[in-house]
């Protein structure tokens, strides 16, 4: 069983209604998160767990002791109340502890470069029915509050784009190349024996709107922080996806996004 990794609280009074975003605080806390992270990646999108996963119905790995797990807390709910969840590691964690989970499919030394203190964003979901704004905006209300608390200069992370198949995912992926690819000084790189080619359509004959379209949510809400994708993409067959690297620079997040999150 994994414990809660600090004592200290960065985050408080974050709420809408019967929501609450706040760090998990005991063990029971992170396995309700476990067990929503195990039901929407193996159960809802069919990516295939270890076999002690599929027993415990959880999932997890070596990361999980050593994070911070964002909740998103519904207390009107009867029993498990988690319905939203973020992974959170931070450089000065990572450094202790051996490293980001990121390292295993992107070269990520410019962001370790970076200087101050920086985070690893991973394992975002939310329960089925509270995918709406609310929901939403206070997950990143609270990482926020977390970002400000242990000043934090840069976030990172992995985002997915459904399937396995490249090609079916030309046009998202190469929109995201031409219009969003970060600035050399801080832009990841995917391994090259992971390597996908995210430039597979010319600028000139990106649709904008349909390349939109076929962005998940999650990704979408990261470029309009003013967020940035890594060079190259990477097939988990695992979890059935395609995954970006997403970077966050926090002194570059839009004033306007900044105001609705703090």
């Amino acid at each position: 069983m994994v414990e809660a990794l600090n004592a200290s609280e960065p985050l408080s009074d974050i709420r809408v209604g019967s929501l609450e975003a706040r760090l998990a605080r005991t063990p029971e806390e992170i396995d309700a998160a476990q067990a929503l992270r195990y039901r929407i990646f193996y159960e809802e999108m069919a990516a295939v767990p270890t076999p002690e996963m599929r027993a415990r119905k959880r999932d997890f790995d070596a990361f999980d002791a050593i994070c911070d797990h964002l909740l998103v807390l519904d207390h009107a709910r009867d029993g498990n109340a988690v319905v939203g969840t973020y992974r959170l590691l931070r450089r000065s964690v990572a450094d202790r502890e051996g490293g980001f989970y990121s390292t295993d499919e992107y070269d990520i030394a410019k962001i370790v470069a970076h200087p101050g203190e920086i985070l690893e964003l991973g394992r975002s979901c939310v329960d089925a029915r509270y995918r709406n704004r609310a929901t939403m905006q206070l997950l990143w209300r609270g990482n926020a509050a977390y970002a400000l608390h242990y000043d934090i200069t840069l976030m990172f992370g992995c985002a997915s784009l459904p399937g396995t198949d490249p090609d079916k995912l030309a046009l998202p992926l190469s929109y995201l190349y031409h219009k969003h690819l970060a600035p050399l000084e801080i832009r990841p790189r995917a391994l090259s024996e992971r390597c996908v080619e995210m430039n597979r359509l010319p600028a000139d004959a990106i649709e904008i709107r349909a390349a939109l379209a076929m962005l998940p949510p999650l990704i979408k809400g990261y470029l309009r922080l003013g967020g940035f994708v890594g060079d190259g993409a990477v097939v988990d067959y695992q979890f059935s996806t395609t995954d970006v690297s997403i970077v966050v620079k926090m002194d570059w997040v839009t004033a306007k996004y900044r105001a609705r999150l703090t």
